[in-house]
C-alpha cells in the first residue's frame, strides 16, 4: 500500500472520482441498495480528508446523474434523503479541514429541501481555501454541453459575442465547470470502464485510473495508490517524449 509520504510532489491538482459500486456492494453483502450509499458516505468522508492532507486542490465526485432520476422512487428519495443529512452532518469537518463545498449540475431540478441545504453549506464554506470539494448533483455532460451551446447561440444572436470568436475560453466561461480547471485524473471504482456522460469537456487530456474495488470499500491509501500511478505516467499533450525532456 502506498504511502503519502512517497507522494512528495506532482500532486494533480485537480481530481475527479466517478463513486460507483454502492448497490453492487449492499448486494454482495445481502443488504438493501440504500445501506450501500450510507457506507459510501464514509468513502466519501475519508477521501475528501485525504485529498486535502496531500495537496489536491480541487475534488470533484459524481454524487447524482441526470440519468439517475430513472432509477426507483425509492432509491433516488432515499439519495437525496442522505445529501441532505450528510450536508448537515459534514459542515463541520468541511470548516475544520478548510474546504470549500461548490456544486454543479441542473441544480433546480433537486428537491427544495436539498437544494436550500446544499446552497446553506456552499455560503458557509465559501470563504474556505484549502481544497474546493464539489458535488456533481443532477449532472449531465451532455446536457451541460447543450446548455453552454444555447447560452452562446443567444448571445451570438443578439450581437453579444461574434462567431468568428468563439474558441475554447469563451465555451469554458459558459460551462458549469467555470470556475475550475480541466481535470488532471478521473477515478473510477467498481471495475467499470467507461466515463458515463461525466465531465466529458473537462477530462480531455485527464489520465484515468479504474479500479476493481467497490465505492464503500475505497479508502485513504487506494486514493495514495491512484495517485502514485499517476505520477508515474508521462504527460504529454500532444508533445513527445523528447521535446518534454
Amino acid at each position: 500500500m502506498i504511502d503519502k509520504k512517497q507522494l512528495t510532489s506532482n500532486i494533480p491538482k485537480h481530481v475527479a472520482i466517478i463513486m460507483d459500486g454502492n448497490g453492487r456492494w449492499a448486494k454482495k453483502k445481502g443488504f438493501f441498495r440504500a445501506v450501500g450509499h450510507e457506507n459510501g458516505t464514509k468513502a466519501v468522508r475519508e477521501v475528501v480528508e485525504a485529498s486535502a492532507e496531500i495537496g489536491v486542490k480541487f475534488l470533484t465526485l459524481y454524487a447524482f446523474s441526470t440519468e439517475n432520476w430513472n432509477r426507483p422512487k425509492l432509491e433516488v428519495d432515499t439519495l437525496m434523503k442522505l445529501l441532505v443529512t450528510s450536508l448537515k452532518k459534514e459542515i463541520k469537518t468541511l470548516q475544520e479541514n478548510n474546504i470549500k463545498l461548490n456544486a454543479i449540475g441542473n441544480l433546480q431540478s433537486l428537491p427544495e429541501k436539498a437544494r436550500v441545504e446544499l446552497l446553506e453549506v456552499i455560503e458557509k464554506t465559501k470563504g474556505n481555501d484549502r481544497m474546493t470539494l464539489t458535488l456533481a448533483l443532477s449532472y449531465g455532460s451532455r446536457e451541460e454541453l447543450i446548455k453552454t451551446i444555447e447560452e452562446i447561440s443567444i448571445k451570438v444572436k443578439n450581437g453579444v459575442i461574434s462567431p468568428h470568436l468563439i474558441n475554447e475560453t469563451v465555451i469554458n466561461e459558459h460551462l458549469y465547470t467555470k470556475n475550475l480547471p480541466d481535470v488532471d485524473l478521473l477515478i473510477r471504482t467498481s471495475g467499470e470502464q467507461r466515463i458515463s456522460n461525466f465531465l466529458l469537456w473537462q477530462i480531455a487530456y485527464a489520465e484515468l485510473y479504474f479500479t476493481e474495488i467497490l465505492w464503500p470499500d475505497f479508502k485513504k491509501g487506494d486514493l495514495f495508490e491512484a495517485i502514485y500511478n499517476y505520477q508515474k505516467r508521462e504527460r504529454r499533450f500532444g508533445k513527445t517524449s523528447e521535446q518534454l525532456s
